[in-house]
């Protein structure tokens, strides 16, 4: 088995996304993460997933041929930049306009924009202003 790093700090775990068709998924978020730098892999097993998300087709044993329903996603952008060039790359990668980049209502500095992806799910790129961090993230390695 090879080294792997993953990098943790909040609450979730992991997450599967089960959609309709991986490979209008698999642009999408490949355009969406890589505005935002965030890897990904997987992407020749059927499957394919970026750190805690993990996306695949009905067909996957894990799916148990089942999609799932409507899901908010929010990832973390390092700088308001990143918010524009996950919105853009998504429009431009089969997203939705679900909310243009800008201030919102929910914290000063909270700065996000809002997309739907081929599915239909809700998926946001947020920066909450400048903040001091204890660490960039925890690293596990396998």
């Amino acid at each position: 088995m090879e080294t792997q790093e993953l990098h943790r700090g909040r609450l979730i775990d992991h997450i599967q996304l089960v959609v309709r068709d991986l490979a209008a998924s698999q642009a999408f978020y490949t355009a969406v993460l890589g505005a935002l730098q965030v890897p990904m892999g997987g992407a020749d097993e059927g499957y394919f997933w970026a750190d805690e998300l993990f996306v695949s087709s009905a067909d996957s044993l894990a799916a148990q041929g089942h999609l799932t329903g409507r899901t908010h996603l929010a990832f973390q952008a390092k700088e308001r930049a990143m918010v524009h060039a996950f919105y853009k790359a998504a429009l431009a990668h089969g997203g939705t306009d679900n909310g243009p980049p800008g201030e919102r209502p929910y914290h000063p500095g909270y700065y996000a924009a809002f997309v739907l992806d081929p599915d239909g799910n809700n998926i946001e790129a947020v920066f909450r202003g400048e903040a001091q961090r204890s660490a960039p993230s925890v690293k596990v390695t396998f």
